[in-house]
């Protein structure tokens, strides 16, 4: 298959998915949660059939939401026990069957602390990667072009959260940090076993161009690439299906980033490579 005479299509599909998130990034930034900002988190349960429009209207409440058996997650700046059990007394007043199920505070300076390192393993994952695929395959190219790829996965989940966050208030906690992490490594995984295949044919196939190896290295390990792809993302549809309110999003996050790391190994990382061999 001639994957590379269409090269230029592929980086087209990839800049139209992520300018919106891109622009929506530098404009409105992610929403954070209290994991990152400081703040409480309350959980309470109650049956009470207007008990999301009553917890909505307290001023102490920033954001609230539902999850199943009735149960009501509240976000709110950082209060104390004395201030919760006005808080939970004031919301008795409406619903006569309240009860408490979790009460958590996390600091400013905990939010700061975790935002450096979520940034910090970001990076670091990152160069490691860069010297590691270097050292492997003993040139450059092969690493960076992997690393552009992984990059383009995480600024697309990265985008797509953000343009969440606009439309539907959608908060990144660590479960977040987890699944870009996680994206990160996929996405690398499914580009080595692409430049793997493309260095072993090199030396079988000396009077074929490089970008005619490289078809024909995708064409090898394509089946090989999708088959792992779909059935990640049939698991996680499961999850995303069946799973509780607390993993939605994490579930969210790694669908988009393994199915942008599927299409960016095959073809960005690939293209790159070809393009960076000729010049």
């Amino acid at each position: 298959m001639n994957f590379m005479k269409y090269k230029y299509i592929y980086f087209g599909i990839s800049l139209l998915v992520l300018i919106p998130g891109t622009v929506s990034l530098i404009k409105n930034g992610l929403k954070l949660s209290i994991d990152f900002t400081g703040g409480t988190l309350l959980e309470v349960q109650t049956s009470a059939p207007n008990a999301f429009e009553t917890i909505k209207k307290l001023k102490e409440v920033s954001s609230v939401q539902k999850s199943e058996d009735n149960t009501y997650l509240l976000r709110m700046h950082e209060i104390n026990n004395d201030q919760k059990n006005k808080l939970i007394e004031e919301m008795s007043k409406e619903l006569r069957d309240l009860k408490e199920k979790r009460f958590e505070t996390v600091g400013p300076v905990i939010g700061k602390e975790l935002t450096q390192k979520a940034v910090v393993a970001v990076i670091v994952a990152s160069i490691a990667i860069i010297f590691y695929i270097a050292w492997s395959f003993k040139d450059w190219k092969f690493g960076m072009s992997a690393v552009l790829a992984l990059i383009h996965d995480a600024l697309v989940v990265l985008g797509v959260f953000s343009l969440l966050g606009v439309k539907w208030g959608v908060e990144i906690d660590v479960l977040f940090v987890t699944a870009v992490l996680t994206v990160i490594g996929f996405s690398v995984h499914d580009t080595i076993v692409v430049f793997d295949r493309i260095r072993e044919n090199l030396p079988k196939m000396p009077k074929v161009s490089f970008s005619e190896v490289t078809d024909f290295s995708l064409t090898e390990t394509l089946v090989r690439s999708l088959n792992t792809s779909i059935t990640v993302l049939l698991t996680l549809l499961a999850l995303l299906l069946f799973g509780g309110e607390t993993i939605r999003w994490f579930i969210v996050a790694l669908l988009v980033g393994i199915f942008s790391g599927t299409y960016s190994s095959i073809f960005n990382a690939a293209p790159l490579l070809v393009l960076w061999e000729r010049r």
